[in-house]
């Protein structure tokens, strides 16, 4: 109770600091720019959820990169052979293999052949690796006798992850062009990017600026035939034929006369003859002089631009063109021109990218998420503050303030570390005032007993703050265990989620304890009181003396049951997976000018030939939601079947408000991903528990947690409710908060063990159990009044999440009272003997050590 005034010097800054921190987020942009440079303007970023925006995660294609390094390779090694030294050879590729397999015409210069070849290697460096670098290429031979030369996983390996990187260099510049601000541009793995661009909502043009490859060159066209003829009559040495942007297809040289590396600028322009949008362009020296060079040799001959594969246009030389500038003529609008002219200027992609993920979120639909997370966060916030006041009056308020500077300090970290901010991050938060005052519940149950002990107030005091502190620590670190695993192995809001959550872990160790006993400090000693009138209001009265231990099988048998009932329905039923987990498309549309027919929806999508469609109803009556199974053709298919979904519902003015499309691939990782944050969360827990408390503990917790997520996972089975990534989320959530009703009841067993030696273990069971019930069922019922307001006003979004974490609270409560106990003893757990504790020090110095 003594409070040095270093003490209260740090809990004042750091009160100081999470107010100003903090204070920026209820500001706009605009009105912060008028403040002092000195002061923090910093805030939280908004998730797409609230803000609105694109989500893509790109893919580099390596089948395309291997198969355009196998081509490549083929005419060097043919170069190097044939033409360099004369070597006659057949060369096959291996698509299967990564490699080529090479038949000399004359086996007698095969050692000649190897030499050349082993010439080839190419060390690929490795930047992350101080230069180090991997071998690129392997030789062999096959059994007849013919020379391979394979690519090597390391180098294919090392070559995507320089794709990446490149690729990421080109796509930031593209987005800069276009003049977002703030985009989120990370790599992840070694063949994969992650784009996130908050308040851009035309995901289709920003699919098309990130994902097109925009390699541009300049080749002639092959006079006196057409494509046709060609097609008709075989194709002249040294051309090809490509599809032009007019529908038709035009035969050209494959030599690349110019390549669009050599430009410097592109603008949208407008044709000063025709009035047509058009695209300009300027060359580098090098470029202008053989831009120069070909059109003066060539007048009168057709020159091709082409754009990935694709003619654009293919018009007449009039005249040289000395100046190192020109312009594509097409058809375009002047938004195409200007995307073009935004790819030429940011270069070409070094790689072809798949789209396999999309979130798009519009700007009213975000905008619906704040007011729904704002709302459910004040219910809850008063709801939990005047629940607090009614139940412990002034101690209540004590707690209070302790509670708003928690949340204080979790907007002011999240500004601090420039964190995303979700609608699940909100739910983290709401979460989170129920959880804090668990820690205060807990402290003040604590001087109560101690109180009632015979102790005087200074002493309950002391002894409430002391006591407590273990338990807290460990309910609250069980916790932090499951958020760690949720960030770690989850993506986008569910790791806000778990970023909130821990946040408020950490901050509530410290409002909750160091806050709340400075203040209780401050009081007693202007106060003096005789005897603490701390909680005015409890569910279950002290000196309960419920027989728990004799009713346990009863109950036992019953969840032996509703487990049982939980596997099957999940065996035989199944779940409703969201598209995180089976892949496909999930479209949330709203009908403008009044509620939505979901009979009117499924007639018009059911004539598009997208397989499986499912329409209903997704909260108001103006919404509904359609899930399109996942396409054949892979992720191009699933981007024109959001495409036809958009045309189809346009024209019955429905306006798409949120879009989620998954991929196969991504959906079987996230299922994996999901079950393996489940298992290790449960062995980290383990560990800790065990080293904290002793093994019967452990396993018991663990089997208890185990009931309840089977219990949970039963609900989604049973009723429906959307299984998606969300949902992994809500089950390592109710781990931990399974874990924290787990580990209060276990803390006061062992105390108890070394206090009644000679009492049963049953009884010592039934009164630990009593013991903690009333502080047990007042904290759960504080987690409930912050978990309520989120099932009724958080919105559909997170609704099967907060479904989930409401019934799994109020199981882990039912398992951790009545469940544990028979448990451990099952598992094994005896009363202590005298004889088991270690024999106590003597305070006098022994003489044969002196």
């Amino acid at each position: 109770m003594q409070f040095s005034p270093f003490r209260t010097v740090i809990i004042v800054l750091v009160a100081l600091c999470g107010i100003l921190f903090s204070l920026p987020n209820i500001f706009t942009k605009e009105q912060l720019a008028s403040w002092p440079d000195w002061v923090p303007k910093q805030q939280a970023v908004l998730g797409l959820d609230l803000a609105g925006g694109s989500h893509l995660l790109l893919q580099v294609n390596q089948e395309s990169i291997v198969t355009e390094r196998l081509t490549n390779l083929r005419r060097e090694v043919r170069a190097l052979l044939a033409n360099q030294n004369g070597i006659g050879n057949i060369i096959t590729t291996d698509q299967a293999t990564n490699s080529l397999v090479i038949e000399l015409t004359d086996p007698s210069q095969k050692a000649t052949a190897q030499a050349q070849l082993q010439t080839m290697q190419n060390t690929l460096s490795n930047a992350l690796i101080g230069g180090l670098g991997v071998n690129e290429l392997a030789f062999g031979e096959t059994s007849d006798g013919k020379l391979t030369v394979s690519l090597t996983p390391e180098g294919i390996a090392q070559r995507m992850s320089a794709l990446v990187a490149q690729s990421m260099e080109v796509i930031r510049n593209r987005i800069d062009e276009l003049g977002t601000t703030e985009p989120v541009i990370q790599r992840q793995g070694d063949s994969r990017i992650l784009v996130q661009v908050p308040g851009f909502e035309d995901s289709e043009r920003l699919k098309n600026i990130i994902s097109q490859t925009a390699r541009l060159t300049f080749h002639m066209v092959y006079p006196g035939m057409s494509a046709a003829q060609a097609e008709a009559q075989g194709l002249p040495a040294g051309t090809m034929i490509l599809p032009s942007q007019d529908g038709g297809n035009e035969l050209i040289y494959d030599e690349v006369s110019l390549g669009g590396e050599s430009l410097v600028d592109a603008q949208p322009s407008f044709d000063q003859q025709s009035g047509r949008p058009v695209v300009t362009f300027r060359f580098d020296t090098r470029g202008a002089i053989t831009f120069g060079e070909i059109t003066s040799r060539n007048v009168g001959q057709r020159f091709a631009i082409v754009l990935d594969n694709r003619v654009i246009t293919a018009p007449v030389i009039q005249q040289p063109i000395t100046g190192g500038s020109g312009q594509i003529s097409g058809t375009f609008t002047p938004q195409s021109a200007n995307d073009l002219a935004v790819l030429l200027r940011a270069g070409a992609l070094p790689a072809s990218l798949d789209i396999i993920e999309e979130r798009t979120v519009d700007a009213s639909l975000g905008a619906d998420s704040i007011q729904a997370g704002l709302t459910a966060g004040i219910v809850a916030g008063v709801l939990v503050i005047g629940f607090m006041v009614l139940a412990y009056g002034l101690w209540g308020v004590f707690a209070n303030i302790s509670l708003i500077l928690n949340i204080t300090l979790i907007f002011a970290a999240l500004s601090l570390l420039g964190a995303t901010l979700t609608l699940p991050g909100i739910a983290g938060i709401v979460l989170t005032i129920g959880m804090a005052v668990d820690a205060n519940v807990l402290i003040y149950e604590r001087m109560r007993e101690e109180q009632r002990s015979g102790k005087s107030p200074i002493q309950s005091i002391q002894a409430g703050f002391s006591r407590a502190w273990g338990t807290i620590i460990d309910s609250h670190l069980t916790q932090l265990i499951a958020a760690i695993v949720l960030y770690f192995l989850g993506s986008g809001p569910v790791q806000g989620f778990a970023v909130t959550l821990a946040l408020g872990i950490l901050t509530s160790l410290f409002t909750s304890y160091t806050v709340t006993s400075y203040l209780v400090s401050i009081w007693f000693k202007r106060v003096r009181p005789k005897v603490l009138k701390i909680q005015h209001f409890r569910f279950i009265p002290d000196g309960t003396t419920i027989p728990f231990m004799k009713i346990s099988r009863y109950v036992i048998a019953f969840s032996i049951v509703a487990s049982l009932a939980s596997v099957g329905s999940a065996w035989f039923k199944g779940f409703n997976l969201g598209i995180d987990f089976v892949g496909g498309t999930a479209i949330e549309v709203q009908h403008v000018g009044g509620p939505a027919d979901v009979g009117e929806v499924r007639t018009l999508l059911d004539g598009l030939g997208l397989g499986e469609i499912q329409v209903q109803g997704f909260g108001p009556p103006e919404d509904v939601l359609v899930r399109v199974q996942a396409q054949e053709g892979g992720d191009d298919a699933d981007q024109i079947a959001v495409a036809q979904v958009r045309d189809a519902l346009a024209a019955e003015n429905y306006e798409i408000r949120r879009t989620e499309a998954v991929s196969g691939t991504v959906s079987g990782e996230l299922a994996w991903a999901g079950t393996i944050a489940v298992i290790i969360a449960l062995v980290a827990i383990l560990i800790y528990i065990w080293f904290r408390f002793e093994w019967q503990f452990a396993l018991a917790a663990v089997t208890t947690t185990t009931h309840d997520i089977i219990m949970t996972i039963g609900l989604f089975s049973l009723t429906g409710l959307e299984f998606n990534l969300s949902s992994i989320a809500a089950v390592l959530t109710l781990v931990g908060l399974s874990l924290n009703e787990t580990v209060v009841v276990s803390d006061r067993i062992r105390e108890n063990l070394r206090k009644h030696r000679k009492m049963p273990l049953p009884e010592l069971i039934d009164l630990s159990i009593n013991q903690t019930i009333v502080r047990t069922s007042l904290t759960q019922f504080t987690v409930l009044l912050a978990l309520v307001p989120l099932v009724l006003f958080g919105g559909e979004v997170i609704r099967s999440f907060t479904i989930a974490m409401t019934f799994g609270s109020l199981v882990g409560m039912y398992s951790s009272i009545i469940i544990n106990g028979p448990i451990l003893i099952n598992f094994g757990l005896k009363q202590k003997s005298d004889t088991d504790e270690p024999a106590p020090r003597s305070k006098t110095p022994d003489k044969a050590a002196v």
